[in-house]
């Protein structure tokens, strides 16, 4: 056998590999997808998106609530997160290597890897205690926390690709330096913000780890942000814990909302990433 050949076997093997692993690890998460789309679809209906849930031994019911809630939570999130997150990400873009960009940078990787629930823990010592109860805006806070590095890192990333060349024509021509920076920097790197913000809006978007110490959950319909008040993965957590089949099938219905939202961002993900 010659080399030629050899390297050939070697390359083909290689690939051989790469497909086996490839299906190896995709086969789980097809199979999770296949069970919740059977188990969830089913129960979805009209009554089920639009009334209230029903009290224990009655038929039907919805989850009207967790809807408003959900929407409410991350809507407050995002308008949290994401100025900061922009303003964040441009500051460490243009001065990358002073004190206090490498603190914050560190910070931020490190709040990256920290568990959903610790986030939670820490959003009940600062706003569910001071405030005495537990609420929606306690709850947005937390999801915020979460979502916030993920959109520093986008921004800081997404600015540094913009072209040197672009910002120094706006200063030449007299442009101040911050308007540079709001009509000249963050719109030529628009795009890439707004995929790590809807990536990270997708991750948020099934915790329920922290909701359990800020938003707590609510069975009746509540839009007052001072207020505990529900969502969906709370609503998964309680159904899949009880004892009741009837609430089962509505975890997994609301499973199969959640992957849908979910399936929902990433494509639009995908959209604005090609576009960059």
């Amino acid at each position: 056998m010659n080399k030629t050949s050899f390297r050939r076997i070697k390359n083909d093997t290689y690939k051989l590999g790469l497909i086996l692993l490839t299906i190896i690890s995709t086969v789980p998460f097809l199979l999770i997808l296949f069970f919740v789309i059977k188990n969830g679809i089913a129960v979805i209906n009209w009554e089920f998106l639009t009334s209230l849930p029903k009290p224990i031994g009655e038929n039907g019911g919805g989850i009207i609530n967790g809807l408003i809630g959900t929407g409410i939570l991350i809507i407050i999130a995002t308008i949290i997160a994401i100025p900061i997150g922009i303003i964040t990400g441009v500051y460490l873009a243009e001065y990358p290597n002073n004190l206090l960009s490498n603190s914050v940078r560190i910070v931020s990787e490190i709040f990256q890897g920290v568990p959903s629930i610790v986030v939670g823990i820490i959003a009940y010592f600062w706003l569910v205690k001071p405030m005495g109860h537990f609420s929606a805006l306690s709850g947005s806070f937390a999801l915020a926390l979460i979502l916030l590095p993920m959109i520093i890192k986008s921004t800081e990333e997404m600015v540094k690709l913009v072209p040197a060349d672009i910002k120094e024509a706006s200063l030449s021509l007299g442009v101040p330096y911050y308007r540079s920076i709001l009509k000249v920097i963050i719109p030529a790197s628009l795009s890439g913000i707004l995929t790590g913000a809807l990536t990270g809006i997708a991750r948020i978007s099934g915790e329920t780890a922290p909701l359990l110490f800020t938003a707590f959950g609510d069975s009746f319909f509540n839009i007052n942000i001072f207020k505990p008040i529900s969502s969906l993965p709370l609503l998964i957590f309680n159904y899949s814990i009880s004892p009741y089949q009837a609430w089962w099938a509505k975890a997994w219905g609301i499973s199969f909302l959640i992957v849908i939202f979910i399936l929902i961002l990433n494509i639009l993900t995908r959209i604005l990433y090609k576009k960059i």
